[in-house]
């Protein structure tokens, strides 16, 4: 039998460490090649590793949460041939200034070649032991640091232990959910009667509160919880900083106005009342060729801010980034050239990068590069937004809520329907008067819709 190392390859230009969002496999398993072994997260996106060979997994380098320099041990297989400590291509690639400064800082002395700190492994299983990892790691959770034994989540739900008379009655019948609805309702389940086959659901303790009402259950405005400490790792973790460090690094200002989109909501429904097999179009369609008719004559809005360099590269065509809430948290997809492409085609790329950034399927090319960023909370859009900036682009855009209001017309009033445009720029680079007349360049399209579609 023979050990081979397999180590985190440089998974992106720039990258120097990866975060472990998931493992697939855990010591003691056999895995085959090419088999799905850990999903890692850089700034960009989620890349699956796989591993090269077939054999028994023996060592795991960390927890969910934790970073792994490019280079370092990712996963130990015991495999049946002779020794492959390294793998070839990275013993012939030495690792780069900045993977070498994280590797030291995560104890591994030299992340192209050598083999990383015995502590940053997660050790075999051994007679008697738990094989299974421990949720947290050392000190601020990196690899490398003593392991914790504490758990992050609390601790499960405990019965009161029965008294005598309590252990002569019949057990009741019951899912864990509904004991543990009951417990905090502060209900004996022994008291309610099951509908069917003596095993009570949560009808029948629907019905028994229904019933109980005069009783005070269930009375409060609401049940006390227990605490819950959850580690931020993953897509959080990438939020929190890259909204940190947009907040530290640009100093923000917005500026909101009113537009009237009653004739633009009214092209829009004739628009898909005509529109056969073509996506449903939204607002955001729209608003995106208005963006783009606007931005040659606002360039300072179309760039990003290298601070460090102390360049503004205006950009000479849109790449608009498009904020997609997730069930992971915020995401910002990519549709490249936008001011090539109508409305039907901007439908389609909003659709379907949508669609791969909710199943997490983007490609790590559809995540970078953006312009200038548009975010919408559509319905549930407010009468204003601060948007933050989507660094290091110099601005965003926001469009809110659309209400119908009456207005003055000379001296009539009729119905409108209005929305407020934010817009959030980086006061470096762009002055207010530049935001402002941007947004009355940008009401002139939106306010006049033929104009969108006039070559």
């Amino acid at each position: 039998m023979a050990r081979f190392t397999f180590r985190l390859p440089d998974i992106g230009e720039g990258i120097a460490e990866a975060e472990i969002v998931a493992w697939h496999i855990k010591i003691g398993d056999r895995v085959e090649e090419d088999q799905n072994i850990a999903d890692m997260m850089t700034d960009k996106a989620t890349v699956e590793m796989e591993s090269p060979v077939a054999g028994v997994v023996v060592e795991l380098a960390g927890e969910v949460g934790d970073q792994v320099p490019i280079g370092s041990a990712l996963v130990v297989i015991e495999t049946e041939g002779e020794d492959a400590p390294v793998q070839a291509e990275l013993e012939a690639a030495p690792p780069t200034e900045e993977q070498r400064e994280v590797a030291e800082q995560y104890g591994a002395e030299n992340p192209g070649v050598d083999e990383v700190a015995p502590q940053v492994m997660t050790t075999p299983a051994r007679e008697g032991i738990d094989p299974s990892p421990s949720p947290l790691r050392g000190e601020g959770g990196r690899a490398g640091g003593e392991v914790g034994r504490g758990a992050v989540q609390g601790d499960a739900p405990r019965t009161a232990p029965l008294s005598g008379g309590e252990r002569e009655q019949k057990p009741v019948l019951a899912s864990p959910a509904v004991r543990q609805r009951a417990k905090e309702l502060g209900v004996d389940l022994s008291q309610v009667q099951p509908a069917e086959d003596g095993r009570v659901r949560h009808a029948d303790l629907d019905a028994f509160l229904r019933y109980n009402a005069g009783q005070g259950y269930g009375s409060g405005a609401s049940r006390a919880r227990e605490d819950e400490a959850i580690r931020v790792i993953g897509m959080r973790r990438r939020i929190a900083e890259n909204m940190a460090a947009s907040k530290r690094h640009i100093p923000h200002f917005t500026y909101v106005d009113e537009c009237d989109v009653t004739e633009l909501e009214r092209v829009r429904a004739d628009l898909n009342a005509n529109r056969g097999q073509r996506p449903k179009l939204t607002l955001l369609p729209l608003m995106i060729v208005a963006i783009c008719r606007t931005l040659p004559e606002f360039p300072m809005l179309n760039a990003r801010y290298d601070d460090e360099a102390g360049v503004v590269t205006r950009s000479g065509r849109v790449h608009m980034g498009m904020a997609t809430q997730t069930d992971a948290g915020l995401t910002v997809p990519v549709i490249r050239d936008a001011q090539d492409k109508n409305v039907w085609q901007l439908a389609t790329e909003i659709g379907r990068l949508a669609d791969a950034a909710r199943a997490n399927k983007l490609a790590p090319s559809e995540l970078g590069g953006g312009t200038i960023t548009i975010t919408s909370l559509g319905p549930l859009g407010g009468v204003a937004t601060t948007p933050v900036i989507n660094r290091p682009e110099v601005a965003i855009i926001g469009p809110n809520k659309i209400v119908e209001r009456p207005v003055f017309d000379g001296d009539d009033i009729r119905r409108a329907k209005l929305m407020n445009i934010s817009i959030s720029c980086d006061h470096r680079v762009v002055d207010g008067w530049d935001a402002a007349s941007y947004v009355q360049a940008l009401k002139r399209y939106l306010e006049t819709p033929v104009l969108l579609f006039a070559q």
